[in-house]
């Protein structure tokens, strides 16, 4: 297994039975600073290109399965070239799991907000227990889903993704697998696990060049993403600066 200390959160990847486990974990409710999320990318690109390994499982630490951006580091922002910057670390985590060669097998023990959503999106099958409600939550902080929102609108179809951009509410986990972002929702971890650990191994002794076909062709259209996701972030890191967003920012931490 390596593991990897980052202020406070951390990073680990551990390779068994062709199998590599991706654990991300931050105090704050697993949320995201970009230190992180680079990290995080990086190994998602390592565990995709490990010889040894023909599936990758995507899991986080206890709490949230992840709470979206860090606040503390939003508001530190001062420039848009910093903003975009910060953003462009959910892209390149999005497209990290996309580009896997290798299908990405996600577990969600609990809620998910903002960015989590997208790397929700991003994951090849998902399973979940049913407490894991979701909340696209960018606009209650006076932003847009802009980054994620790719990933997010291909699974759901563009009028539940505009539903859950302009209304930035709960939505329970029925609605969230019944609107495909969810492969399968469970009553409990102890459920959760002993349905994924199966398929995960079944996965894993599948045929590794069928495995990988699949996975082009589930996400062709998609060539284009660097581009568009770059310009994405462009948006959020220019928003990011903005009272409006700064006040919004600072009354949800507040709350």
């Amino acid at each position: 297994m390596t593991s990897t200390p980052l202020d406070s959160g951390t990073v680990t990847l551990a390779v068994a039975d062709g199998v590599a486990t991706v654990t991300f974990a931050h105090p704050k409710s697993n949320s995201l600073p970009g230190v992180l999320l680079r990290a995080l990318a990086d190994t998602i690109t390592a565990a995709g290109n490990d010889p040894s390994a023909r599936v990758v499982v995507l899991r986080s630490g206890p709490g949230p399965f992840c709470a979206g951006a860090s606040f503390d580091e939003m508001v530190a922002i001062t420039d848009p070239a910093q903003g975009k910057e910060f953003f462009l670390g959910f892209a390149r985590v999005i497209l990290a799991m996309i580009r896997a060669p290798k299908p990405v097998v996600t577990r969600v023990h609990g809620k998910v907000v903002g960015g989590g959503c997208g790397i929700v999106a991003a994951s090849d099958y998902v399973f979940a227990v049913e407490k894991a409600a979701m909340r696209l939550s960018e606009l209650a902080v006076g932003l847009g889903p802009f980054v994620v929102g790719p990933a997010i609108e291909r699974k759901v179809g563009h009028a539940a993704y505009s539903a859950m951009a302009l209304d930035a509410d709960w939505r329970d986990s029925a609605w969230v697998e019944s609107h495909g972002l969810y492969t399968h929702r469970l009553p409990d971890v102890a459920a959760l696990d002993a349905a994924m650990e199966p398929f995960v191994a079944r996965l894993a002794a599948a045929n590794p060049d069928a495995t990988a076909g699949i996975k082009r062709v589930c996400w062709l259209g998609t060539e284009g993403w660097e581009a568009l996701l770059d310009a994405r972030a462009t948006m959020s890191g220019e928003h990011v600066l903005s009272a409006h967003t700064r006040a919004a920012i600072a009354a949800f931490k507040a709350s």
